[in-house]
């Protein structure tokens, strides 16, 4: 019997194009475990050792806080965005 490998999207983020079209996806989907998660998965990809120096926040509680069942309070999202050289945009919708 095979056994099933775990996907980590983290593994497939690898240029700036990539980490762009999966945060907007996740924007869009309009759940906010998804963003969270979706930043977890960026972080990871960028490496969340160097994004706890450039937050603030301890590795840990980035990774509590970018988990699927994390609730990131706006600052910690800001922080993260800046540090991972993105920036949230704000549009009408059509």
């Amino acid at each position: 019997m095979k056994k099933a490998t775990k996907w980590d999207a983290s593994e497939y983020l690898e240029t700036e194009a990539d980490v762009a079209a999966y945060l907007k996806a996740a924007l869009e989907d309009g759940d906010t475990s998804v963003v969270a998660a979706a930043l977890g998965d960026i972080a990871r990809a960028k490496g969340m050792t160097q994004l706890a120096k450039e937050t603030g926040i301890t590795r840990d509680g980035l990774y509590k806080a970018l988990s699927p069942t994390g609730n990131p309070s706006f600052d910690t999202v800001q922080k993260v965005v800046k540090a991972l050289g993105l920036r949230l945009d704000v549009a009408t919708s059509a």
